[in-house]
């Protein structure tokens, strides 16, 4: 008789909880129930159309980065002198040591890197300001030649 009680007051509390549930108002049982499968159903298609949704995007996704790993990035070299400074800016398809190549000619046009900016996020991007170690005169076309051939010996890239 005590375990009936039990069991039934431990249902009616749940049941009271039912209802918060679904927003229901009514107080009969059957309905509350009812209430509460549609909420859940409702509940169910709701999460499938966001799973859908997630799998489109996904799939668009995919085809973007897909195509950008098809893009062919010109290679393209831009040296400017300002005042003593050069300003250097190097965009190419990504892959190889290119900047570490960018690096090693610099060092061998006797040029100290003030300040260096690089992005490998879908293709190599660079921009530098350089400064000459001694006073001698550097070329802009002597950059820029050693830096695409620097360019151009790592990656393979050919425009």
């Amino acid at each position: 008789m005590v375990t009936k009680l039990r069991r039934r007051t431990t249902y009616r509390r749940k049941l009271q909880f039912l209802p918060t549930l679904s927003n229901s108002k009514s107080v009969k049982k059957r309905s509350i129930v009812l209430n509460v499968l549609l909420h859940c159903h409702k509940l169910k298609l709701k999460l499938e159309g966001i799973h859908r949704e997630y799998q489109n995007l996904m799939a668009v996704r995919n085809q973007y980065v897909t195509l950008l790993k098809h893009i062919e990035i010109p290679r393209e070299v831009k040296v400017e002198k300002v005042g003593e400074e050069f300003v250097v800016k190097v965009s190419c398809n990504k892959g190889g040591d290119k900047l570490i190549s960018i690096l090693e000619v610099f060092e061998e046009l006797d040029l100290n890197v003030l300040q260096a900016k690089v992005s490998c996020s879908h293709f190599f991007a660079m921009e530098a300001i350089a400064v000459a170690r001694d006073q001698q005169t550097t070329d802009i076309k002597e950059v820029t030649q050693a830096i695409l051939k620097a360019i151009e010996k790592q990656g393979g890239d050919h425009i």
